[in-house]
């Protein structure tokens, strides 16, 4: 799982290298095709449903109240 969680960390690496170097939009969607490709890897691995996982945080995240921070709304936990 380590190993996995490395190229996880290496693609958003990828991620970060389209915005600051200005690569194209489709090198763009592609790494975060990659992205989602490890995400659901990990899910197989690991043998758990990721699609409700996400429905689930989601319905959490909705129900956060929003604040003003620096100018900022935020929707946090804390």
């Amino acid at each position: 799982m380590l190993h996995r969680m490395c190229l996880l960390m290496e693609e958003v690496g990828e991620v970060c290298q389209c915005l600051t170097k200005g690569k194209s939009r489709q090198e763009l969607i592609e790494e975060h095709a990659d992205l989602l490709i490890l995400l659901l890897g990990n899910a197989v691995s690991l043998d758990f449903d990721l699609e409700t996982a996400f429905w689930t945080k989601l319905e959490r995240i909705l129900r956060r109240p929003a604040k003003m921070v620096d100018g900022t709304v935020r929707v946090t936990e804390t």
